[in-house]
């Protein structure tokens, strides 16, 4: 069975082909629209999704789509927020005033500088008229009360309007590619668990969903076994960690859905122990559940932001993230006594939440979905509606979209007036730039999908050089507080990361965090975090033989088996896509070398 999928058109719109539980094809429309997270139906996605794999419209037995209709959505989500309504009213939060008197007293002298802010105890300055109002609609019962009500209600209707015009779109969209059959909805948490687990390869296996908002939830549980999933509970909107998060982001100076991984990057520098009881009081946790006081009051993070540092505050929001999610966990491990856990939603983004996950005593298998956002939903609709039944293997890679010819990547080179050479060992050529000190930016191959570069659109660096995270950074006009993660070759995973068996594969995908080995920590200080922790991509030469072996030959000159590995883009902008597309952003960042098909091309305007 042929099924297409298009995930949720509200961002991160993203098209996938899928035949009897295989992934054909599978992009983000703002790879080929240029646009961040780009929006609305995805159309020359879907055009190259055809192209590539030689299909017609009518060659589809099913389109899915991984929301149900507007009505439904709407029945189920205004269902929900009646019952916020009750759970406000009744709940009876601690002294907030007293609470943050002592928090304040808690508060060190810092002068440790930390780039990216220009004092390490910053914190959010606004004017006297906001930092008024958020003290009233963030912090007292009756203003705070009131303002969590009319956000979720004004959340509710905006909602609303978002369904109705996206199903129109969807449904123009289809008709104007020639599709005429009605679309095949589902439950969005269902479409997560399915992309999980069905990509695991695991026989059964805990399906851990958290989002911001899907088909009435906010996360949920299932079991998996089999190629079948039985969903065992579920988290009600507006109880919502994805939301809680996002507060946090737009509170500290950042875009929600974007900027969340500058959070938990912060978060390492400040202290949880000096907001995460507050947070905390705020959270009724039962066993295998739990509700959020004023979910949707933005003002109460916005509050804290404007009183404390920054730091601290990204500190408390990742410690509260990591205690609900991991008590939620436990309580169905427990319960179950299944050791497997896959995890899918934009919360498990949150690379160091997936750790403690990890870490739960009892869980001796992870992995996370490499898409796990949003965008990778209609993935899970399609290989759902697809799947012959039974368990496949893992998915290998995530090398899912477009690749390009010899030819089309020698055209725009030329287009552009950059001369290069065809090496006859290209990886050693590249391992010892690196080696010396050059920065390559690498381009083969299918291009990765999900939010991570993966090799085949990846800027590479040798690790040695804990300066580079600014410099580098500053190239590429972004702003980071995470280091760069490193690439590692998969013999070598024990030598760099403590505690990795059962997460091996999670950690081919660079979607989990662990605790750095002391050779790690002494040969690459640039990917190491100041928490300790690193974020691997580990590389198989069966999986990329080009980019293993420019690992391999780098470790024969330094002994290390591992590089520095961030996306190829410029700030903003998605990684690149197409040859024209890596040509462009090579010359306006300014990067040394451009390894791009078999050739190779020097910066013809060094930036050094």
């Amino acid at each position: 069975m042929k099924v297409l999928g298009i995930s949720p058109l509200d961002k991160d719109s993203t098209v996938s082909v899928v035949e009897d539980g295989e992934i054909l094809f599978a992009a983000g429309e703002e790879r080929f629209s240029r646009v961040k997270q780009q929006d609305g139906f995805p159309r020359l996605a879907l055009e190259k999704a055809l192209e590539y794999t030689g299909s017609k419209m009518s060659d589809f037995d099913l389109v899915c789509y991984p929301f149900l209709t507007w009505e439904n959505e709407a029945r189920l989500f205004n269902k929900n927020l009646e019952e916020e309504r009750h759970f406000i009213r009744a709940f009876e939060p601690a002294d907030l005033g007293r609470q943050v008197k002592d928090a304040q007293g808690m508060v060190p002298d810092r002068n440790e500088p930390i780039h990216g802010l220009q004092h390490p105890n910053a914190m959010m300055e606004k004017s006297l008229l906001h930092n008024s109002y958020y003290s009233m609609a963030g912090a007292q019962k009756l203003a705070s009360n009131s303002a969590a009500l009319k956000s979720s209600s004004r959340w509710g209707e905006n909602a609303t309007a978002s369904f109705q015009h996206w199903e129109a779109a969807l449904n123009d969209g289809l008709r104007e590619m020639g599709w005429q059959n009605p679309v095949k909805r589902m439950d969005h948490h269902l479409s997560h668990a399915a992309n999980s687990y069905l990509c695991s390869g695991f026989e059964r296996a805990l399906c851990i969903t958290l989002d911001g908002y899907g088909s009435g939830l906010a996360g949920s549980v299932s079991e998996g076994r089999d190629g079948k999933i039985h969903r065992l509970h579920g988290i009600s909107y507006p109880n919502s960690l994805g939301t809680l998060y996002e507060h946090v982001t737009s509170s500290l100076g950042f875009k929600p859905s974007r900027h969340e991984g500058k959070i938990v990057g912060l978060a390492s520098y400040g202290d949880p122990r000096i907001l995460g009881d507050i947070l905390l009081g705020r959270i009724e946790q039962t066993p295998g559940d739990f509700r959020i006081y004023e979910a949707n009051n933005v003002y109460f993070s916005r509050y804290l932001a404007s009183k404390f540092p920054k730091i601290d505050v990204a500190a408390a929001y990742q410690y509260v993230l990591e205690v609900v999610a991991t008590n939620y966990v436990r309580h169905w491990v427990e319960k179950t006594g299944i050791d497997t856990v896959v995890l899918s939603g934009g919360v498990t983004a949150n690379v160091k939440l997936n750790q403690r996950i990890f870490e739960i005593e009892g869980v001796n298998n992870i992995f996370v979905y490499p898409n796990m956002g949003d965008g990778g939903c209609g993935t899970g609709a399609a290989l759902y509606h697809s799947w012959p039944g039974g368990v496949k293997n893992t998915i290998s890679s995530a090398y899912f979209g477009p690749d390009y010819t010899e030819q089309q990547i020698a055209s725009a080179l030329e287009a552009e007036g950059l001369s290069y050479t065809r090496p006859n060992n290209l990886a050693a050529e590249v391992a010892a730039l690196i080696h010396s000190g050059e920065v390559v930016a690498r381009f083969d191959g299918r291009m990765e999908y999900g939010p991570r570069a993966l090799g085949n659109r990846s800027i590479l660096y040798h690790a040695r050089e804990p300066e580079v995270n600014q410099w580098l950074n500053k190239r590429l006009g972004r702003t980071e507080f995470m280091p760069f993660a490193p690439v590692t070759l998969y013999e070598a995973r024990e030598k760099c990361y403590h505690n990795i068996r059962g997460a091996e594969h999670a950690a081919e995908f660079m979607t989990i965090t662990f605790d750095c080995t002391e050779f790690m920590r002494e040969n690459c200080p640039a990917a190491v975090h100041v928490d300790g922790t690193a974020r691997p991509q580990l590389v198989q030469r069966e999986v990329n033989p080009g980019y293993y072996d420019i690992l391999k030959e780098y470790e024969k000159l330094s002994g290390i088996p591992s590089l520095i590995n961030t996306s190829f883009n410029m700030h903003e902008e998605p990684i690149v896509n197409s040859p024209e597309d890596a040509v462009r952003a090579f010359v306006q960042g300014a990067l040394d070398y451009l390894a791009i098909g078999p050739f190779l091309v020097k910066q013809p305007t060094p930036a050094h």
